[in-house]
């Protein structure tokens, strides 16, 4: 199977073999610089869009009015975008282009350290913005003035910190300066998906918690979230404490959970519609409280019914809610005895679990069909009901269940009509 970099170079070399300068661009070249393997290629060129579209016989037209085709060579898609000026701005595009040179196209990019150029049929990188010597500092900077870029395209601001979290640099102070200035500005240009999305990548990094207290001493955070506006700076870090311990795969949204410690569900669920971020973050906050409520029991030394922990681990997302909550414990003896609770009950309780996340109960309506019960409401409220002293009882034993059902007032109900 040909490499992502072999798959570019045939790109780079048919654009040279027609006349033209080609480079890979951007993201792979910081990589390459800082001793990292990347897959994410781009390539700038100074071709125009139509030769691009001559020279290659399978690409897509989805940014021509802005220079960009992608070309797509035995399947991989690549991005191929002519060198230009970006003239004017929304808030997040520009108005318009120019063609333009390397140097000139260096210079309209966001940050020094994603600006530079490489070409690797020479081996060489072409740095007309210093990425290499900021790289050498660990620093993140914006390429000439911070406001003129953060005037350009506002998501900068957030994307600042998402490269800073990822590869452990800190923020030029000049850089700093513009982000609490303009901070106030990120909306209305910044769609809240490009935010989530934002967030969904900082989660990645180790620095997810260092991210969000820095946005939040540039006031960054109180513009995404206007509702932290009057919490301390302190109290964020208090907050975000948990993040380091967080698995891997932990939902972005149950990171974003611990800075609202008091939601309802209902605010959580007015959270889900402001960040547009979907029905799979709903269902992980709807187990993150459930498992806020569960740990509160356990911490208070109360007794957790079977049919709760049943209702709670049949959750798809609940043991990410668990672990998520689990880490506000300040003591590790109170979470290692929480998640001894949690793992009894999850190896206790897996007949009913199992037939819980899939929507099926011991009991059916077939069965009490033949013992005379009619479809209906009561019907469902019977095999609820069942399925509560099958937990309760802890048998998967139909003959016993049904026996403890009769005595029910909800049979004797639905015997009589």
């Amino acid at each position: 199977m040909t490499s992502t970099y072999d798959l570019a170079l045939q790109i780079i070399e048919k654009l040279h073999a027609a006349g033209f300068i080609a480079y890979f661009a951007g993201g792979w070249v910081r990589d390459h610089v800082m001793g990292k393997e990347s897959d994410d290629i781009d390539i700038a060129t100074d071709a125009p869009p139509k030769k691009i579209l001559d020279l290659f016989p399978r690409t897509l037209v989805i940014g021509l009015s802005f220079g960009v085709v992608i070309v797509i060579i035995e399947g991989h898609p690549f991005e191929v975008a002519t060198f230009r000026t970006d003239v004017g701005s929304d808030g997040r595009k520009p108005d318009s282009i120019v063609f333009s040179s390397p140097k000139e196209d260096a210079i309209r990019r966001d940050f020094t350290i994603n600006g530079m150029f490489y070409d690797p049929s020479e081996h060489k990188i072409y740095d007309y913005v210093g990425g290499m010597e900021d790289i050498k500092k660990s620093i993140i900077k914006t390429i000439g003035d911070p406001y003129d870029r953060f005037f350009e395209d506002r998501l900068r601001m957030v994307r600042a910190f998402r490269f800073a979290a990822r590869f452990g640099f800190t923020i030029d102070s000049k850089t700093q300066e513009a982000i609490l200035a303009n901070a106030e500005r990120l909306f209305p240009s910044v769609a809240m998906e490009r935010i989530f999305q934002e967030f969904s990548k900082m989660a990645k990094s180790a620095r997810f918690d260092w991210a969000l207290i820095e946005m939040h001493r540039l006031m960054l955070l109180p513009v995404i979230f206007p509702s932290l506006g009057q919490v301390h700076l302190q109290e964020i870090k208090k907050r975000v404490k948990p993040f380091p311990l967080m698995p891997k795969n932990m939902p972005v949204i149950l990171y974003l959970a611990h800075l609202f410690p008091d939601y309802s569900l209902k605010e959580f669920e007015d959270l889900v519609f402001y960040l547009k971020c979907g029905k799979d973050s709903l269902l992980a906050l709807q187990s993150y409280l459930k498992a806020k409520e569960l740990l509160q029991k356990i911490k208070n030394k109360e007794t957790i019914d079977l049919f709760s922990w049943v209702e709670f681990l049949s959750k798809e997302k609940a043991e990410m809610a668990f672990i998520s909550f689990l880490l506000t414990f300040e003591e590790e003896s109170e979470r290692e005895k929480a998640l001894e609770k949690y793992t009894e009950a999850k190896e206790r309780l897996k007949a009913p679990i199992l037939r819980a996340s899939k929507n099926q109960t011991l009991l059916t309506g077939e069965r009490l069909k033949s013992e005379g019960i009619r479809p209906g409401r009561l019907m469902g409220d019977l095999i609820k009901e069942a399925e509560k002293i099958a937990i309760t009882e802890e048998t998967e034993d139909l003959e016993k269940v049904m026996i403890q059902l009769k005595k029910t007032p909800i049979w004797q109900e639905a015997r009589n009509l």
